[in-house]
């Protein structure tokens, strides 16, 4: 049986990226990007005013008394200093006016009525305070956003400035949510004393889509391997990627690897030294198409899509792997079982400013309910072996 390592490493052999599209720059965000953005210009392109105030040219006489020649609005070309008896009103944002060197803000300024500035007792002015110095952002030509980038907020305005109207990003793959078993019933219908909800699709499909994969299908399927085999059949020519829930273990009802066989799903592992998940399956369909069969508990569902499948289809949009945060365990915990421990835990901060994690031991795999309000998992060794607070510790988010 593998370790956790081991399936990471399985698992990232058998996956390939999806292919690359180019994407209007306001469709593009939670895209992966495919090649770097360079800089169009130096950044910011000219000596920028950042305070609404005069512009001058200090000099040596330093003088404190000016005529207000014009003013320098943003976005407008630059005006020329013609004396250093004269100064600028300058906005922000605007270029600074040619010959000028200093900016004083307004708030230290006194304006008068007959167009002359005098600055304030007590300013003191500094040759170029308050101006954005051209190209000490960047440089033309210099790399802005490497390749692998997951782009958010603060990256289109990035791409934006470096003039693009579109990116070359992953495609975004399609991913189908496939639960099986005979006793699940959608929330809202009527359900019979021997029935469960079925419950795992939607927690599947909302880590997926915060994740940025939203699933293209989310079907349910009873436990005949026939329908499971020809929904399954249809999935892989039609998706990327497939994500299952139920039947994988080795129950007279579990139709989940033979029906993956007779489509000649290559299984690469069926099996992970860890708990909860041990029973997870993965492998390749005959295109190449990854399989990811969890298990049916609700605990091992969620455990296993944050721990394995979310990493995966970040490879498949060729993004960058996420650093993962350590954080220190806020108590004690013991664990006698020679497998990996994924332990749910909430967390909280010290007054050192550490993040600790409090451990939520569930009731088993088949208890969602104690998952609700933690914030994810750490991951332990194997024991048995007594914990102890203050241990760091890989955490991984829901």
């Amino acid at each position: 049986m593998l370790t956790p390592a081991e399936a990471d490493a399985a698992i990232a052999a058998a996956v390939a990226p999806v292919s690359v599209e180019r994407v209007p720059l306001a469709a593009c965000a939670g895209r992966t990007l495919r090649e770097p953005v360079h800089a169009e210009r130096d950044a910011p392109p000219f000596d920028r005013v950042a305070m609404d105030g005069i512009a001058f040219a200090l000099g040596a006489e330093r003088r404190r008394r000016f005529r207000v020649a014009g003013v320098q609005a943003a976005g407008s070309a630059p005006l020329a200093l013609a004396s250093a008896a004269d100064c600028f009103e300058v906005m922000t944002g605007a270029m600074l006016p040619r010959g000028c060197d200093t900016v004083v803000p307004v708030e230290q300024v006194t304006m008068s009525d007959d167009g002359v500035a005098e600055l304030d007792a007590g300013c003191e002015p500094v040759p170029w305070r308050h101006v954005h110095r051209q190209g000490s952002d960047a440089l033309s030509g210099d790399v802005l956003l490497e390749a692998g980038t997951i782009l958010a907020a603060p990256e289109l305005a990035v791409a934006a400035s470096a003039g693009l109207p579109e990116l070359a990003v992953s495609r975004a793959p399609r991913i189908a949510i496939l639960t099986t078993g005979d006793e699940l019933v959608e929330p809202g219908q009527p359900i019979l004393p021997h029935q469960v909800r079925r419950s795992n699709a939607y927690g599947l499909a909302a880590a997926l889509s915060l994740a940025g994969f939203a699933p293209a299908a989310n079907l349910q399927l009873p436990d005949r391997q026939d329908t499971i085999e020809s929904a399954f059949g249809q999935a892989l020519r039609q998706c990327d990627a497939l994500v299952l829930s139920g039947g994988v273990s080795a129950g007279r009802f579990d139709y989940v690897p033979a029906a993956l066989a007779s489509l000649a799903v290559r299984e690469i592992f069926h099996g992970i030294a860890q708990r909860p998940g041990r029973p997870m399956w993965f492998g390749s369909g005959p295109s190449g198409t990854p399989v990811f069969a969890l298990p049916g508990n609700p605990v091992s569902v969620l455990v296993c899509l944050a721990r394995y499948v979310v990493p995966a289809l970040r490879r498949m949009v060729a993004a960058r792997a996420a650093e993962l945060p350590t954080v220190v365990l806020a108590r004690e915990y013991r664990f006698d079982r020679p497998l990996a421990c994924f332990l749910p835990v909430k967390l909280g901060y010290d007054r050192q400013g550490r993040t600790l994690a409090e451990p939520r031991p569930t009731g088993g795999s088949g208890d969602l309910i104690s998952l609700a309000g933690t914030d994810g998992f750490v991951e332990l060794p194997p024991g048995p072996a007594t914990h102890a607070a203050g241990l760091a510790v890989t955490f991984h988010r829901w």
